[in-house]
């Protein structure tokens, strides 16, 4: 018998979370092993739908591990052309730690499709298996699920039960794709780097603004987007609701002028002078409203983000400055002087940001031979007032 012992836990990983990492460390605390391998399939045959790119399923899952100096992570997978079988990677992994015996890791819900792997009978003669139960888990069907193959492939099975985390991957893909939070669901770099690559969040909204927009405007709101939750991870705003916010704040952008006005008085959005001669002005307005109606987001904080994107205004929420901050420093902008002066700000104040955002929309508009909003002046009053008075407490 191999005096070393090497835990392998194998998955899609899409994403890896906290329920994969505490089984795999109490796999390797009841074996005392040497270490776990966490190995993100590559094509796997089983899946029927499709999975992440998997070099985004390797970053994710190194990013969770590093943490831990007996968890490692392989590419072998990933790496190998064509469908990935488990029998391969085993086969690897022996000739790899030859003195070592291999145990591979499997959720107790996967016991009874064992039998159906690829050359399952060689698989269960290369190597160990160990069950990992889940909260619920009926443990005396297991028993006898494992007992049947052991009988019939002589294969080496155990269970372990491990602590309650009624976590699954697909509930977390389900709740980034409705804009529900996952903190505390897996490590925070993985649940920033979902955020930071876009990768499973509000796609029917995506969808629905890449109908509804044309090609320039909805590059435009996908970069407001990927600015908005760079910025939210950095001030502390829930990132589900900067992301929706962001999605939908052009919502009624390209819609005709006449059909805005006709909207505007539909839903008694009051309309100024100003915005009465620009027409475009309403558009944030009507936005909110339209998104109300006919999404049912109800938010007040998203709505309000929405509604205030373009003049700002008083006492904004820090939601609200996101959003207006990203609408202006978003990668896809026309470059103009002091536009790389605002992108560095506003990754280290947000209040300044919002400071020299407005008087830049003012100092533009202004130039451009038009009426400043009031919001918009209010807006810098309040503000640049509010600092003067925090710079005096300093003194």
């Amino acid at each position: 018998m191999p005096d070393k012992k090497i835990a392998v836990m194998g998955g899609t990983f899409d994403p890896i979370h906290y329920g994969h990492l505490v089984a795999a460390e109490a796999v390797y605390c009841e074996l005392l092993a040497q270490c776990v391998i966490f190995i993100p399939t590559g094509s796997p045959p089983h899946k029927k739908t499709r999975v992440t790119d998997a070099e985004a399923r390797f970053q994710m899952t190194a990013l969770a591990i590093e943490a831990n100096p007996h968890f490692t992570v392989s590419r072998m997978e990933i790496d190998r052309e064509g469908e990935t079988y488990t029998i391969d990677t085993i086969k690897h992994l022996q000739a790899e730690y030859p003195e070592a015996e291999i145990f591979f890791i499997i959720g107790a819900d996967e016991v009874h499709q064992i039998p159906a792997w690829h050359r399952a009978e060689d698989l269960l003669k290369l190597c160990s298996f160990i069950a990992v139960t889940r909260p619920g888990y009926d443990v005396c069907e297991l028993k006898k699920e494992i007992e049947q193959i052991k009988e019939r492939f002589s294969g080496r099975l155990q269970f372990l039960e491990i602590p309650a985390l009624a976590i699954s991957s697909s509930d977390i893909r389900s709740r980034c794709c409705v804009g529900k939070s996952i903190r505390y669901l897996l490590p925070e770099s993985v649940e920033n780097f979902i955020y930071k690559e876009c990768m499973y969040q509000n796609s029917d909204l995506k969808k629905l603004i890449s109908l509804k927009l044309s090609e320039h405007r909805y590059n435009h709101t996908i970069s407001v987007y990927k600015t908005a939750l760079e910025l939210a991870q950095i001030y502390n705003v829930p990132c589900e609701k900067a992301a929706i916010a962001a999605l939908l704040h052009d919502y009624a952008k390209e819609l005709p002028s006449d059909k805005k006005f006709a909207l505007c008085k539909k839903f008694d959005i009051a309309l100024d002078d100003i915005t009465r001669k620009n027409p475009d002005l309403t558009h944030s307005f009507l936005s909110a409203e339209l998104v109300r109606v006919e999404l049912g987001i109800n938010d007040a904080e998203i709505l309000d983000a929405i509604t205030y994107h373009t003049t700002g205004r008083k006492k904004m929420s820090k939601l609200e400055k996101v959003l207006y901050v990203a609408d202006m420093i978003e990668p896809n902008r026309e470059p103009y002087p002091k536009l790389e002066n605002l992108r560095t700000l506003a990754r280290k104040n947000l209040d300044n940001a919002v400071i020299e955002g407005l008087r830049q929309k003012i100092e533009y508009t202004v130039q451009k031979k038009k009426t400043v909003h009031p919001l918009s002046l209010d807006a810098l009053e309040y503000f640049t007032g509010h600092k003067e008075k925090e710079e005096e407490k300093h003194d």
